[in-house]
């Protein structure tokens, strides 16, 4: 685009010289004889001497300017094509100041001698640009300037002393009143075929340096034109003689055009060219610099720059500081990989980029996290609004893909100047509040100093958490899991449980959300897995042969690339059967379908059983059940609890179980603790139930010590629910 802008322009700077000198022509071609000496005689030895004193001062500036752009460019066409027109300046010279009319110097002023001067210094030039032109251009030492230009001088020396001769070493080229003789009709005819070639080979290699072969094919054209002249005139007072003349000259300019290109102009071009690529380079970089690459939105140190600007501006105005979390992207990105939580984190900030948040300023953070602040806000209520706004957005799921998502946001809010005076100390409350509203309903939280406290004393126990499986702290407790129809323990769902030197009994609620976000799941994953394993395989030596085992998987361990192998290995060395094995994954981790099928396909070839935990809760359709290699579904206990008073809870857990029957799949129920539950689930048909009615979870000794007591409870409750159900018939 460049190149065509820069030969666009030196077309429009030069069309005049190229088509204005061809009108000459016509008169020429048409009118040479009514022309003829048509600037009277006298005149002609004027306009000739005009003639060459632009020719010689063209070729002069030509050798001038290769000697000097040569030590900074070193080309050895640029070196030879000075030293060629040093040596035609010096034999024009000597054309000049010998042509019929001039003043008596050295010699006689005659036709012969300033003719050969001129066919020499033709032929030189069209045989020496060829030479050149050909050459494959390459640098040379400097000293070699010296050499070329010496040996233009001593050509120039030698020609001059054969011309000078007093014996006419060489033929008449013109007559006197006849016109040209055949030998200067060859000559002349012998510099326009090598300035064709000149032609021909430009315009092969016209691609490689387009403006200068462009000028450098006006310049042979123009050449070849007054050779033309050269052959056919009568007289030197003949019009053709002076169009001669007109035309070299032009040829000339060209050639110290193309000249002045290449050594000064193109390098001037090209050095605004860089600098416009500088600049732009420079405006591309401060953007990357202050956007984010993903979403294009002020990024966090551009965000953290206005903040303190606004600060510093108008320290009165109260101003509200919110961080902004999607909920959930870790497992998003983990069960979807990274192009899909692109896409995620790209539709959350054009959603967010819609809404017209007056006197708001939105960036975003490193990760999951966005940044938005607002001044002149007037009190806590009017930031709380903003929040439900935010969340209202959001309410309408996200088409990603062949995905709806159903997305939240967890905010924290610091406001200005409560609670901190400048942008750091505004944006690290903010963050600490926005920990605190993940455990909000509302999903937002307004920073306190407590909270200070609080998240220091969560990364004490994250801590604590990495030492606590080689310290032992950490224990697996059981809790059964009833079939209805049978009234017996079928299976034991493992869940871990951490016991601080401290602290005590820690909350899996508390101490699992920080294994997940650290990736210490991984290795407590893996030692649940083995083992459940472990202490299954010792109860069925112990008699309880027909029980099974459900250990949870997390998503980080779902998606690891060894999970069969080490499903396989915990069987192996505890000496399992798999068919006694459940695993357990959540609906999130089957939004990235293809990859959970053959995850799940992999898992199934081993023997183990696949159950759908916390059915209901999450992403997935419920298409999808048709198509995964599961077993069983677990509907979650936030379905359970109130399935008595709320009739939509009912009709879904119906609903459930209808599927699973004709899609032949388990239903198990959690969180089943009053019998009206149970009594609600037996008339659906559900097949299995595990809850606090029968037994909270419970550590494998005590559960070894009651396991009769245990399964005696359960048939009770089972017989109790038969003698029920034949009562009403």
């Amino acid at each position: 685009m460049s190149q065509l802008a820069t030969k666009n322009g030196f077309w429009k700077v030069n069309r005049g010289g190229v088509i204005m000198p061809l009108l000459f022509l016509i008169p020429v071609l048409f009118f040479r004889e009514p022309l003829f000496a048509v600037f009277k005689e006298q005149n002609y030895i004027t306009l000739h001497l005009i003639f060459e004193i632009f020719i010689i001062a063209s070729s002069f500036t030509i050798a001038i300017q290769a000697w000097m752009v040569f030590p900074h460019i070193m080309s050895n066409q640029r070196l030879w094509l000075g030293a060629l027109f040093f040596s035609i300046s010096l034999l024009e010279v000597l054309h000049t100041i010998t042509y019929k009319g001039m003043p008596f110097f050295l010699i006689e002023s005659t036709p012969y001698t300033a003719t050969w001067f001129y066919m020499v210094s033709r032929l030189t030039q069209a045989l020496g640009l060829f030479l050149i032109i050909i050459s494959t251009e390459k640098q040379v030492n400097s000293k070699y300037r010296w050499l070329a230009y010496s040996f233009a001088f001593i050509y120039f020396l030698s020609w001059t002393t054969i011309i000078y001769h007093p014996a006419k070493l060489l033929p008449e080229l013109v007559v006197e009143g006849t016109g040209t003789t055949v030998i200067k009709n060859s000559l002349q005819y012998t510099a326009i075929v090598l300035q064709c070639l000149c032609i021909v080979f430009l315009i092969k290699n016209f691609r490689e340096a387009k403006n200068r072969n462009f000028m450098m094919i006006v310049a042979s054209l123009y050449l070849m034109i007054g050779d033309s002249m050269f052959t056919s005139y009568k007289s030197v007072y003949d019009i053709a003689n002076f169009i001669g003349h007109l035309f070299q000259l032009l040829g000339f300019y060209f050639l110290l055009r193309a000249l002045y290109y290449t050594a000064v102009e193109e390098p001037f071009q090209l050095l605004k060219q860089a600098e416009q690529r500088l600049r732009k380079s420079e405006e591309s970089l401060h953007y990357m610099a202050y956007h984010d690459e993903l979403t294009k939105l002020p990024n966090f140190r551009y965000f953290k720059e206005k903040l303190a600007e606004l600060l510093k501006r108008e320290p009165q105005e109260k101003t509200a500081i919110l961080i902004i979390e999607i909920d959930r992207f870790d497992a998003m990105n983990e069960s979807l990989g990274h192009s899909f939580s692109d896409l995620i984190l790209q539709s959350v900030a054009a959603r967010l980029q819609e809404t017209d948040f007056h006197n708001g300023f939105l960036g975003k953070m490193r990760g999951k996290e966005f940044t938005l602040f607002f001044k002149s806000i007037k009190d806590k209520e009017e930031a709380a609004t903003i929040c439900r706004k935010l969340q209202k957005l959001m309410a309408e799921p996200f088409r990603i893909q062949h995905l709806q998502l159903n997305i939240t946001l967890n905010m924290g809010i610091a406001l200005y100047p409560e609670h901190g005076k400048n942008a750091d100390e505004l944006l690290k409350h903010a963050q600490v509040a926005k920990f605190e509203a993940q455990n909000e309903f509302s999903r937002y939280a307004f920073y306190h100093y407590d909270m200070d406290e609080q998240l220091m004393d969560r990364l004490v126990l994250e801590h604590d958490l990495h030492k606590a499986l080689d310290k032992g702290e950490l224990y697996l407790y059981y809790q059964p899991q009833v079939n209805l129809r049978e009234g017996r323990i079928v299976s034991l769902e493992a869940l871990i449980r951490w016991k601080h030197p401290e602290r005590g009994w820690v909350s899996p609620g508390e101490f699992i959300p920080i294994a997940e976000e650290t990736g210490l799941i991984v290795p407590i994953g893996e030692w649940v897995l083995r083992t459940a394993c472990k202490q299954l395989k010792h109860w069925h030596n112990q008699g309880f042969s027909d029980l099974s085992v459900a250990v949870n998987l997390s998503t980080r361990q779902f998606f690891q690339r060894n999970l069969v192998d080490l499903v396989e290995d915990s069987l192996k060395k505890a000496n399992l059967p798999p068919r006694y094995l459940e695993l357990e994954i959540t609906e999130s981790m089957t939004m990235n379908v293809s990859y959970a099928t053959d995850i799940l396909a992999e898992l199934k070839r081993l023997g183990v059983r696949i159950a759908i935990d916390d059915f209901g809760t999450g992403y997935s359709s419920l298409y999808y059940l048709k198509d995964l290699p599961i077993d069983c579904v677990k509907i979650d206990r936030s379905f359970v609890r109130h399935v008595r008073t709320n009739k939509h809870d009912a009709a879904l857990i119906a609903m459930i179980i209808s599927i699973a029957k004709h899609l032949e799949l388990t239903v198990i129920a959690e969180g089943v603790e009053q019998v009206d539950q149970l009594e609600f689930l037996w008339k659906e048909h559900c097949h299995q139930v595990q809850g606090y009615l029968f037994s909270p979870p419970a550590s494998s000794e005590r559960l070894s010590a009651e396991y009769e007591e245990l399964q005696q409870q359960s048939k009770i409750y089972c017989d109790q629910l038969k003698h029920v159900q034949a009562g009403n018939r």
